[in-house]
């Protein structure tokens, strides 16, 4: 039975055919009894049939030829309605040319009634298909979530069509303009009446708004201050626009990286391209959260050769599935000897070093290799460069190297000392400092994204400690950028914007997920080596680019005799934080926190 009900396209058209006909049927009859007042004589009854069976074959023909009656009826809409009344004066029409034509069968005949008949059917046939139209609308309304749509553009009739016809589980009740209002005053998109910001929280309350869809992309203060508006409203189901989705992938959750997310505007690709575009890079830790970003940036604006160096083998096959015209190279940079042949195969150009030990705790509890690694494999990387001629060596420094509090932090810094004093000879050597990007791997948020997943408790080390974020994108974008600027010897310094406080952001993921009832925070307390706050600087005494979003701090000078001799101190000590010290004498186990408070 279900089977049989089931709608195709044949039981549509035949469906549609038969009540086309009936209400045909049923306004010519009408428009002849109001032509005679309910009193048609009996000459003009004797014709009717003919004159039924003609307008009936035109009408069918033409809904026919115009796709009318191959029309999913919930989504019929103003084009189809156009082809309705096309249909109609088509019909009517070639009903006039007959008559004229061959007027004897249709006689005596009251041609008004040709007018009363086309209004009638117009209305009728159009008016049962708007029916299941509307019907269909009042279930999604009643099956669907209040929703208020936030922005107007093209993406907002969008949402507003595939909401009516049921693709998304919400209903548009509101829109809320950001612009000029005086534009959408008293305005509507498809019967959703569009508002002022200044009556959200009104309009909420009133229309009973149980989630939001954001159409336009807002700079990172304009969508904190409204996400934290409709926390407050007790709204927690917020999706965006996917800038391309599918039939059933229009929408994707508002994330924590939407809100904290510093989208530098000074990005110029441009420069970018210049610099990449037909150069052989060379990656090293290209499988890693901010290697295999560069490699994909590189590809896209136009490498020649991308040669991606990694000694994790599944990061490396990962990258490489995205990649599959880059050369793969499973190796440490800590073996010179095979990083040299490396370079004698490959000849490139530019070289990206992203590979190091990252991890604050991991590097405390292994002290020596974290120095091998970042340390040694660094300054193979930055020989090997020179030796061979590489135009230009972008190195990727982190915050925690201005005064470290940890060893991961101090072998970064040694890294920076060496890039910028070592004798470079024909090569750009220039190091690129910024705090922690959004996402990127072992990174705080996914980590509460796991917590909050499996019902808490989400854990932050202190009520107290503050991060710099940036999208992995675009803190990419802008080491590129550095290379277009450098000249050799400079640290660059990205603009991170503000820092957050982590437990601020942990309540805004909670929040996010709508558990604030249901998950819970818990400090844990400081891990050996962790600071309460990063610093970008060493000091106040940067100097500007031409890009705001890009500083340059003012230089170190270390002897680079002395510095390579006491490098090689370090790699033999069996005292790593001491001889770590000697290199980087603000490296402390003390750390002055805001307050101006020392912490052991």
């Amino acid at each position: 039975m279900r089977l049989w009900l089931k709608p195709t396209a044949l039981k549509r058209m035949f469906f549609f055919l038969s009540v086309d006909t009936l209400l045909s049927f049923v306004t010519l009859k009408l428009s002849y009894l109001l032509r005679f007042n309910f009193d048609v004589p009996p000459s003009f009854s004797l014709v009717f049939w003919h004159v039924f069976g003609s307008i009936l074959l035109f009408k069918l023909l033409a809904l026919y030829a115009l796709h009318s009656y191959q029309v999913v009826w919930r989504f019929f809409g103003l084009s189809d309605a156009k082809a309705i009344l096309k249909a109609h004066l088509i019909a009517y029409t070639l009903f006039g040319v007959l008559y004229w034509l061959y007027p004897e069968p249709f006689s005596p005949f009251a041609r008004s009634v040709i007018l009363i008949d086309f209004t009638l059917s117009l209305l009728l046939i159009g008016a049962m298909r708007l029916a299941k139209r509307l019907w269909q609308e009042g279930q999604l309304q009643q099956e669907a979530k209040p929703t208020l749509i936030i922005g107007v553009n093209s993406k907002t009739t969008t949402i507003i069509h595939s909401a009516l016809k049921g693709e998304i589980p919400y209903y548009p009740m509101a829109i809320l303009a950001l612009d000029d209002l005086s534009r959408h005053q008293d305005s509507y998109i498809g019967s959703v009446p569009i508002y002022p910001e200044e009556v959200l929280e009104e309009i909420v309350r009133r229309l009973e708004i149980e989630a939001v869809i954001f159409t336009k992309p807002l700079t990172q203060v304009v969508l904190k201050a409204l996400v934290e508006r409709l926390n407050q409203l007790g709204i927690d189901e917020m999706k965006q626009v996917k800038l391309l989705g599918a039939k059933d992938e229009k929408l994707e959750d508002l994330s924590i990286e939407d809100l904290l997310a510093r989208r530098p505007q000074d990005l110029d690709t441009k420069a970018i391209a210049e610099v990449i575009s037909g150069k052989s890079v060379l990656i090293t830790g290209a499988g890693g959260s901010i290697g295999s970003e560069i490699a994909r940036q590189c590809d896209a604006f136009g490498a020649s050769r991308l040669i991606l160096v990694d000694h994790s083998e599944f990061n490396l096959y990962q990258i490489g599935e995205q990649l599959p015209h880059a050369v793969l190279k499973l190796q440490s940079i800590t073996n010179k000897a095979l990083f040299e042949h490396l370079f004698e195969e490959e000849k490139p150009d530019i070289v990206i070093h992203a590979a190091a030990y990252k991890h604050v705790p991991v590097c405390e509890e292994n002290q020596e290799s974290a120095v091998w690694n970042n340390v040694w494999g660094s300054k193979v990387v930055i020989d090997v460069s020179i030796a061979y001629g590489v135009d230009k060596v972008v190195i990727i420094s982190t915050d925690k190297a201005v005064r470290p509090t940890n060893v991961m932090g101090a072998t970064k810094r040694v890294v920076e000392l060496y890039a910028n004093n070592v004798q470079r000879e024909k090569t750009e050597i220039v190091a690129v400092r910024f705090g922690n990007v959004l996402g990127s791997s072992g990174s705080v948020i996914p980590k509460f994204k796991q917590q909050i997943e499996r019902g808490g408790p989400v854990t932050v080390t202190h009520p107290e400690i503050t991060r710099y974020f940036m999208l992995i994108p675009e803190a990419c974008q802008l080491v590129l950028q550095t290379a277009s600027i450098a000249k050799g010897g400079e640290l660059f310094i990205l603009d991170m914007g503000e820092p957050i406080k982590i437990v601020d952001l942990a309540k805004q993921m909670i929040r996010l997920y709508g558990k604030e009832d249901e998950v819970e925070i818990c400090f844990t307390g400081l891990r050996k080596g962790e600071k309460l706050y990063e610093e970008l600087l060493l000091d106040e005494s940067e100097q500007k680019t031409k890009y705001h979003s890009i500083f340059i701090a003012r230089p170190t000078f270390y002897d680079i005799t002395q510095l390579t001799h006491d490098i090689e101190i370090l790699l033999s000590s069996q005292n790593k934080v001491e001889a770590l010290q000697k290199i980087v004498p603000e490296f402390t186990r003390e750390e002055v926190t805001p307050a101006g408070k020392k912490r052991t």
